[in-house]
């Protein structure tokens, strides 16, 4: 192969990668914002805060906005931590097929893709 070839092959692969990238980011960011087209499962720790907690959590983790390299490194925007009431909460999206019994195929097309996000307190994970 040559060097051109080379070159060439590299940046298509590049731009795949943005383009993966920026379609996840807007997926996950229309799921995040809405909690529409996916599935949200808070875990124990925020089963048991008052339901008006509840609400204004979940109001947190819609608003996140924090994003960066380091809990964020391919910029999919898919994990993003916050402080509520002096406690640390994490959220985190995956992504599974349709039946929610494997991963998705391809998290970039919702055809094959149920997103499921999980609110937990940082001392669960």
């Amino acid at each position: 192969m040559r060097f051109a070839d080379l070159i060439t092959d590299a940046l298509e692969t590049g731009r795949d990668r943005l383009n993966r990238a920026d379609t996840l980011r807007r997926l996950n960011d229309s799921f995040r914002r809405t909690f529409a087209d996916g599935h949200v499962v808070p875990t124990r720790g925020v089963m048991l805060l008052d339901p008006a907690d509840w609400r204004t959590l979940f109001q947190a983790v819609r608003d996140f906005d924090s994003f960066d390299p380091e809990d964020d490194p391919y910029g999919e925007h898919d994990f993003g931590a916050l402080a509520f009431k002096g406690v640390r909460y994490f959220w985190k999206i995956d992504y599974y097929d349709l039946d929610l019994r494997h991963a998705s195929p391809d998290p970039t097309d919702p055809a094959f893709t149920m997103r499921v996000m999980t609110i937990m307190r940082a001392d669960e994970y």
